[in-house]
Order: C-alpha cells, then structure tokens, then sequence
C-alpha cells in the first residue's frame, strides 16, 4: 500500500542518503556493463550460439565440456590429410605440412587461450554476478522492505497525531 501510494504521489517517501544513492547508481552502472562484457566475450569465444548452449547446460549439470576441435586444428587435419594423398615428397604436398602444422599450433594456441580466458575472466565476471550481487539485491529488497515498513509506520503516526488534535478540539 504504502509502495503504491508513493508511486501514485499520494504518500511520503524517505529518501535515502545521498552517498548511498550514488553507490547503488553505481552497483547498477557495474551489474549491466559486467553482463554485456560476459556476454559479449562469451560471443567472442565461442560465436556458435548452439555450442554455447551446451556449454551453459554442461555448466548446470556440474560436467565436464567435451573437448571441441577448434576451427584452425580442424583445418590442421584436413591440410595435413591432404598432403599425405599429394605425397609430402611434392612441393604442394611439403607446403600443406608446413601450413598444417602452423596451423595446429595456432588451434591449439586459440584452445589456450579459450581454457585461459573462461578462467581468468569469465568465471571471476560470473563469481560477481552470481555472488556479490546477488547479496548486493537482498540487501536492496531488505532495505526497501524497512523503508517502505518505516513510512508506513509515519503515515499511521501522523494519521494518528492529526486524529488526536481534531479530538481536542471538539472537546
């Protein structure tokens, strides 16, 4: 009631500390840019939206992500499979070696740096998102709860008060 009397003007809001307004501005501010930074390199990572589907539902599940080949260790193979029907005596077949082998180790760098990133980055992004502000929301709801509770609690007493006085003047 007293939320739905604020919010149509009818009734009296306690406003909060000004310092405290910012920190919450500024909570809010560091929750949304955490969330397109996460998603965004999520994306960047892994821009097959199916696979990070199941990324995310392995992740649930608490089991371990299959192994993927990587793009550069897929095309690794084909070159290296093709230089060995070429014949890796031929000058064509001598150049996918070398060009596969460049190429494995790139797939294994970019399979590095994935590993690397979702670790070092990601999970400290989710850590936050999942645990510090989480707590940070309960708290806002808890805080607003009492507030709410608080102006409540003032509407009554003047309520009371204006009562009381109008009772003392007819008597």
């Amino acid at each position: 009631l007293q939320f739905t009397e604020e919010k149509l003007g009818q009734a009296e809001k306690t406003e909060l500390d000004a310092h405290f307004e910012s920190l919450l501005a500024r909570a809010d501010c560091t929750k949304n840019w955490t969330e397109k930074i996460l998603r965004q390199t999520e994306v960047l990572l892994q821009p097959n939206p199916s696979a990070r589907v199941e990324e995310f539902l392995y992740e649930k599940l608490d089991r371990k992500v299959p192994s993927r080949v990587t793009n550069g260790e897929l095309l690794a193979q084909y070159m290296t499979e093709a230089a060995n029907d070429f014949g890796p005596g031929t000058p064509y077949g001598k150049t996918l070696i070398k060009v596969g082998e460049t190429q494995r180790r790139l797939g294994a760098a970019e399979r590095d740096f994935i590993h690397s990133a979702s670790i070092n980055f990601l999970t400290p992004l989710r850590n936050f998102l999942e645990g510090d502000w989480r707590t940070i929301s309960k708290e806002r709801r808890i805080l607003q709860n009492r507030r709410l509770d608080l102006d409540a609690c003032k509407a009554r007493l003047k309520k009371a008060k204006a009562a009381e006085a109008k009772a003392a003047v007819i008597f």
